[in-house]
């Protein structure tokens, strides 16, 4: 059994959002023991995983709490849930790609500044450089 505090190490997540995710009402079985402090079992941590996988990808607290509802009806929705899980699939793929050709440009900006520095070179592309430049030619 875990403290909101052992979870927030272990999950990596901070307490107050975990406490959200509580009163969001998506840990339903997490117990409180007698000082009515929540106690989050093994079984809870597999809830704020998923939680946390469907949160970091972006998906709204309303479909979150949706998609536990179907979990808590049982094998009856099986087919939706899979859909939910196939949806949101879908939704980290595009950001992942997203984020490959961020990181493409970041790759492209460390070479480009690595180059200025090793040969004590001014950055062209920077407007403030030619303001200085027009300046100088008036």
């Amino acid at each position: 059994m875990y403290t909101i505090k052992e979870v927030a190490d272990k999950m990596e997540v901070s307490e107050h959002t975990l406490r959200f995710w509580a009163k969001s009402g998506f840990f339903p079985f997490v117990k409180r023991n007698e000082n009515n402090i929540r106690i989050f079992s093994e079984d809870d941590l597999a809830w704020v995983r998923i939680v946390k996988c469907l949160r970091s990808v972006g998906t709204e607290n309303k479909a979150i709490k949706r998609y536990i509802d179907l979990c808590i009806k049982g094998d009856s929705t099986i087919r939706e849930r899979y859909q939910i899980i196939l949806d949101t699939k879908e939704k980290a793929l595009q950001q992942m790609e997203e984020l490959k050709q961020q990181l493409a440009l970041l790759d492209y900006k460390e070479s480009f500044y690595k180059n200025l520095i090793q040969n004590n070179l001014k950055d062209s592309w920077n407007p403030m450089n030619n303001i200085e430049l027009e300046d100088a030619a008036v």
